[in-house]
């Protein structure tokens, strides 16, 4: 599972095309040189089964390249606080940087976390001292513009355009249709155009993020037509396969696959379950669970009261 929050940010978009996105959005990984495969979690409980964040590599020149993807490693290991300390979490980013790294790009990256350490840490006394604002733009918009200033003490400004142009040209394009949506001034149809403006400036990438879920979410609905028609597995796989590539279409497909497994176990279940309360005597509690254990797994049983 791949952690990244770029999806997560204010969109107001749908849990499903959220899900669907990041089951998706994963890139067709090329071959790599075999390394070791440590086990991450184990360190934080609460993260099994996830791999790190963040594509963090070297140039030619086995120079660190300072991009965003170095803040999402960063992020992904400071998520653990509290049930790891800081220090032992300063650790584990440095054995990750270590394995992916060349001895001179680690270091490099050993010292841009230093200074990212001391950056978190300043934004906390940073967000005591913003005043209150009159609205939740301007809120938005005074702390953005904070946190830009308080960067300038701790990175040179390629750094800072590394670490954090993706995601403040995201904040700033964010802020501005919270403003549009917010101007009671405006007319639905000037609302509208300006909201489509914002949209003609946003760069190739930004568009790409924002517009992915719902160009799922129209391939999914034109799969449900299709399979309604008729169409089976080979003809949907290829229709994905077009619409987004072969590997996502892969991915689709599992998915199919477990959830099709899914209605499968739970239907089997509430057969069983209504038998055992069909009975004259009731069914023990130890018995419902014996029931719950015998399909699902303890992590999957949390969804059973649905369905009952």
């Amino acid at each position: 599972m791949n952690a990244r929050t770029k999806l997560l940010r204010a969109g107001g978009l749908a849990l499903a095309a959220g899900t669907l996105y990041l089951t998706l959005h994963q890139p067709e990984a090329p071959a790599q040189p075999a390394r070791s495969a440590p086990n991450y979690f184990a360190f934080v409980r609460s993260m099994d089964g996830t791999t790190p964040d963040g594509e963090v590599r070297q140039n030619s020149a086995e120079k660190l390249v300072v991009d965003a993807e170095l803040a999402h490693l960063f992020d992904y290991y400071l998520a653990g606080l509290g049930e790891r300390s800081l220090d032992a979490i300063r650790v584990e980013i440095g054995r990750e940087l270590d394995r992916r790294l060349k001895p001179a790009a680690a270091a490099e990256a050993r010292r841009l976390l230093a200074q990212y350490l001391e950056y978190k840490r300043a934004l906390v006394d940073m967000e005591k001292s913003l005043p209150k604002p009159a609205s939740l733009t301007d809120g938005a918009r005074a702390r953005l513009e904070a946190m830009q200033q308080l960067r300038h003490r701790y990175f040179s400004q390629d750094e800072i355009d590394g670490l954090f142009g993706a995601s403040d040209a995201y904040d700033t394009d964010a802020i501005a249709r919270m403003e549009i949506n917010a101007d009671t001034t405006l007319t639905p149809a000037q609302r509208q155009q300006k909201l489509a403006a914002l949209d003609a400036k946003l760069p190739a990438a930004l568009r790409e993020e924002r517009e992915a879920p719902t160009r799922v979410l129209r391939l999914e609905d034109e799969v449900q037509r299709r399979r309604a028609q008729g169409a089976g597995d080979n003809e949907i796989y290829q229709l994905r396969a077009a619409t987004l590539s072969p590997g996502a279409a892969d991915r689709l497909a599992e998915l199919d696959r477990d959830q099709a497994d899914w209605q499968r176990r739970i239907a089997a279940y509430q057969q069983q379950r209504q038998q055992l309360q069909a009975r004259a005597t009731p069914p023990s509690a130890a018995e419902l669970q014996q029931l719950r254990d015998a399909g699902f797994t303890p992590l999957e049983q949390k969804r059973l009261p649905a369905y009952e």
